[in-house]
C-alpha cells in the first residue's frame, strides 16, 4: 500500500501465520534464551504448562504480517518507536495467529512536508480469538513534495 492509500479508521487484517515449535524454540535460542521459551522439559512443569514464545518473537511474527499486508511496495522507510507493548497472553506452539491493525492517524509532517507519519494500532490473536500482542506504532514514510 502506498501512505495516500491508508486513511483513519481504516482496519487492515492479515494471517494466519501458525507457529511451529521448532520455529519458536530456534528464535529463543538466538535472541531470547529463557528455558520457558527453550527448554520443554522444564516448561512444561512451569505455571505456563509449557513452552511459550518470546514477546520479540510475536512483534517480530506481527511485523511480517504488516508488510507482508501492508507496507511491501509502500514508501515506508522508518520508525521512531513504538507507545506500548503488551504480551497479554502467550504464544504457543501451534498457535494460528491473525493480524488486526487499525489505522490512528495518517499525516505529512508540518515540518518536513516529504514526510508521512502514520499511526497504527496492531493486535495479533490466537486461533481462540484471545489477543497476545497490543502494540501501538508510528511508521515513516519517504514523500514527494506537496504541490
Amino acid at each position: 500500500m502506498k501512505f495516500a492509500d491508508f486513511h483513519a479508521g481504516q482496519v487492515i487484517e492479515a494471517g494466519p501465520y501458525v507457529l511451529t515449535e521448532a520455529e519458536l524454540v530456534q528464535f529463543a535460542r538466538a535472541y531470547d534464551p529463557q528455558w520457558f521459551h527453550t527448554d520443554a522439559e522444564a516448561a512444561a512443569d512451569s505455571a505456563f504448562g509449557g513452552l511459550i514464545a518470546s514477546g520479540w518473537h510475536t512483534c517480530a511474527i506481527a511485523m511480517r504480517l504488516v508488510v507482508e499486508a501492508a507496507l511491501e511496495g509502500s514508501e515506508s522507510f522508518a520508525s521512531p518507536g513504538l507507545e506500548h507493548v503488551r504480551w497479554p497472553n502467550p504464544v504457543r506452539p501451534g498457535d494460528a495467529l491473525r493480524l488486526v491493525a487499525d489505522v490512528i492517524e495518517v499525516r505529512r509532517s508540518e515540518k518536513r512536508p516529504t514526510l508521512g507519519i502514520l499511526r497504527w494500532r496492531w493486535r495479533l490473536f490466537n486461533q481462540r480469538e484471545s489477543m497476545v500482542l497490543d502494540v501501538e506504532v508510528t511508521s515513516l514514510f519517504r514523500l514527494d513534495a506537496p504541490g
